[in-house]
């Protein structure tokens, strides 16, 4: 199988057969043998009704029902998990993501080399509250990340399948997928330029304020993992020994002092304490290192989601 298009939806009960149906027209006029996988993250309306309608007319496409909803990222791992094809192409199901940016989406992962290639809304249709933070956040994560994307956050991305089966998603990273997999071993990441349309029914079902607040703080959990997930006595060893460095010394020094010059109060001095503080703070990110390598080997399973039915 050459393609895996995975759409995670929620309440789209409009857009589901007009996508399907596009997705279908473009794959085939290209000659792509294809899947679609779609990952019902706790909808309310028919839209897990329909998705198996269109599985009874086209056994390519494949559902996935929660239980309840998980989120994006969710969604996204778990379709990441069943998926079969070459390249994988992550798509919003409100229509406003064009189908026909898959066979050229496909010709940049197999003929150019890219491990993913994210696409950039260069025009969208979006109001200055949503778009307006999103640049900020574009910008930071550049920064952080040395990552030369314009749109880190757009739902349509490319992927080779071995990608999407190395990284894990979740909470809300999906935003920082790049991120992820440039830590994760793979570097050769690539921009397209995307049509973004307008939303043709309903409202948008996913993001909120809360990612405004959310978003900096899981690119900060990605680049600490990035960089020590493996090897977190070397962050918290580093600091602990920081420390309890610059609290012995402070005491050495007073004890010196108090010892050869006869000084007297110096429990009474803000130096004194300053430096038994550095000491505690110094042994307890000891402990801390410690505790982390421990977990770390013995981490347990963080993506379990209930799934309802599958197709």
């Amino acid at each position: 199988m050459e393609i895996s298009v995975v759409v995670p939806l929620k309440n789209e009960e409009e857009s589901l057969p007009e996508l399907a149906a596009w997705i279908d027209r473009v794959c085939q006029n290209a000659n792509l043998t294809y899947e679609i996988v779609m990952v019902d993250d706790g909808s309310n309306d028919t839209s897990w009704k329909i998705i198996e309608e269109l599985h009874a007319s086209n056994n390519r496409v494949r559902g996935i029902k929660f239980r309840r909803n998980y989120g994006k990222s969710a969604a996204l791992h778990t379709a990441f998990q069943v998926v079969q094809g070459d390249v994988v192409i992550t798509m919003d199901a409100d229509l406003q993501d064009s189908p026909d940016e898959i066979p050229a989406l496909y010709k940049m992962i197999k003929e150019e080399g890219y491990d993913l290639v994210s696409g950039w809304k260069k025009k969208r249709y979006d109001p200055i509250s949503k778009t307006l933070p999103t640049k900020l956040f574009n910008a930071a994560t550049r920064w952080m990340s040395g990552i030369q994307l314009h749109d880190f956050n757009c739902g349509l991305k490319a992927y080779r399948l071995d990608v999407v089966k190395a990284i894990e998603v979740y909470g809300e990273m999906h935003r920082y997928i790049p991120v992820i997999a440039k830590w994760a071993g793979f570097p050769r990441i690539g921009e397209k330029v995307v049509e973004h349309r307008s939303r043709k029914y309903g409202s948008t079902k996913y993001g909120g304020w809360d990612r405004f607040i959310n978003g900096p703080l899981d690119l900060m959990s990605i680049s600490f993992v990035g960089k020590f997930g493996k090897r977190p006595m070397h962050f918290f060893g580093m600091l602990g020994m920081l420390s309890f460095f610059i609290g012995f010394c402070i005491l050495l020094y007073l004890s010196i002092s108090k010892t050869l010059f006869q000084e007297y109060g110096i429990a009474d001095r803000p130096l004194f304490y300053f430096g038994i503080l550095a000491l505690i703070i110094g042994s307890q990110l000891f402990l801390t290192g410690f505790i982390a390598e421990l977990i770390n080997r013995n981490s347990s399973i963080r993506n379990n989601y209930l799934i309802e039915k599958e197709i």
